[in-house]
């Protein structure tokens, strides 16, 4: 199973970014997939997961109404769609799947793709 991100960058507070993860290796519809951070003040979190189940989309407090998380299983790409950042979006981010329908924690995310650091410049 391979996950790869791109689509990071620096961007001006209050600016957009869109984030890809391409999927191979197993059956992408299968999983629920999800998008984490990493900074150094708060370690690994998680920003949004969306359920392979029925599509129900989970966000943090922190980004919620900013960020959304569409799939396309046809294509196996999930993107995270980045609008108004600001500096403390700063990160790497990293996406990765789970057999879990309404996975959120770190633990039931089974396959990470390499990360793709985000900078908000203020």
């Amino acid at each position: 199973v391979q996950l790869q991100a791109s689509g990071g960058g620096l961007v001006e507070a209050g600016g957009s970014l869109r984030l890809s993860c391409a999927a191979s290796g197993h059956t992408f519809s299968l999983y629920t997939v999800g998008w984490f951070r990493l900074t150094p003040v708060k370690g690994r979190e998680i920003v949004a997961a969306i359920s392979y189940r029925d599509s129900t989309a989970y966000y943090s407090d922190s980004v919620k109404g900013r960020f959304t998380i569409p799939r396309d299983d046809a294509k196996n790409m999930m993107y995270l769609q980045m609008n108004s950042l600001k500096p403390e979006d700063t990160g790497v981010y990293s996406c990765a799947t789970s057999p879990r329908s309404r996975a959120r924690y770190l633990y039931e995310f089974d396959y990470w793709g390499q990360g793709t650091q985000v900078t908000v410049s203020s």
